[in-house]
């Protein structure tokens, strides 16, 4: 199995549970997003921790914060995602994960262009026409709405950066996610001696809410492992596109499980953006299909 197909896989197992992750959320929205989201990072680091101490590579994380530049980017990756995992919380938690699955649909329109503008990726033209109409869609589907979509915006923005800052990272994905995490503890320690001063914290409340907010953990750490493995080994514009996974599958909670609206907008704009995916990844296998040929070629004149 090639470092691509590998990568393909792991983006795939990461939009899976990202895309289902509002079921999970939901089952917390009695408690407040800022102490959930605490807990996330909170057994995060124990799962992260716990999987470099039995590859006894915890030391590295020291490493992952050496340099300015280093625990610079570490740093400003740390708040985007802490960002991100707060928005995903609070629009569970306010009925508005349509509009959650909205941001994970500009996501990949911004990482498509960072792909092609900061790293030089080409598209060719079947793939920018797949961009452009997914572009459309969207465009189509926020006018529709009528409202500015702050949330989505505040999503795709902030997890479009991370992906960028996790590109120029010289550390494994496990020890650079576990960096982050520590990062922000210093936060999470202030934040939750405010809550549990005030007698209002549920860990330790019903068995059921502190396994909740421990499995938190796991499930954030995962796709993390994944997203940061799949980073390296798979074109930026095809992350991208792929992503419309996550977005279709909290789109579907949004408005079959939960019950939120399904207007006319977007019976128009999510066929013409599955349209579009189907566009893109036709093209990117034709591409990688070729790019095979010719090396086989090669190495048989060889």
């Amino acid at each position: 199995m090639t470092g691509t197909t590998k990568g393909i896989l792991a983006t795939v197992g990461t939009f899976l549970i990202w895309g289902f992750s509002p079921l999970y959320y939901k089952m917390l929205v009695h408690v407040p997003a800022a102490e959930v989201m605490a807990h996330r990072v909170i057994w995060s680091l124990v799962f992260f921790a716990a999987l470099l101490a039995v590859q006894g590579r915890l030391g590295e994380v020291r490493g992952a914060l050496r340099g300015r530049r280093q625990v610079a980017i570490v740093v400003a990756a740390s708040v985007l995602i802490s960002v991100n995992w707060f928005m995903l919380i609070y629009a569970t938690q306010i009925d508005r994960v349509t509009e959650l699955s909205l941001g994970y649909y500009i996501y990949p329109l911004v990482a498509v262009l960072a792909g092609r503008f900061l790293y030089g990726e080409h598209l060719s033209r079947l793939q920018v026409a797949a961009v452009a109409m997914a572009g459309a869609a969207v465009a189509l589907l926020t006018w529709g709405l009528g409202v500015l979509p702050w949330i989505s915006l505040s999503l795709a923005v902030t997890f479009g950066l991370y992906g960028i800052l996790k590109k120029g990272l010289p550390v494994g994905p496990v020890v650079s996610v576990t960096a982050e995490v520590v990062v922000l503890m210093p936060v999470v320690a202030l934040l939750l001696f405010a809550v549990y001063r005030e007698g209002a914290g549920h860990f330790g409340g019903s068995m059921a809410d502190t396994l909740l907010l421990i499995g938190a953990g796991p499930m954030t750490a995962t796709p993390l492992i994944l997203f940061s493995y799949a980073i390296r080994r798979v074109a930026m514009s095809t992350v991208g596109l792929m992503l419309y996974m996550n977005p279709t599958l909290q789109f579907f909670c949004a408005v079959v499980l939960f019950g939120e609206p399904f207007t006319r907008w977007h019976a128009v704009a999510f066929p013409a953006i599955w349209l579009a995916l189907a566009l893109f990844t036709w093209e990117a296998l034709r591409q990688d299909l070729a790019a095979r040929r010719a090396v086989a070629r090669a190495a048989e004149s060889s």
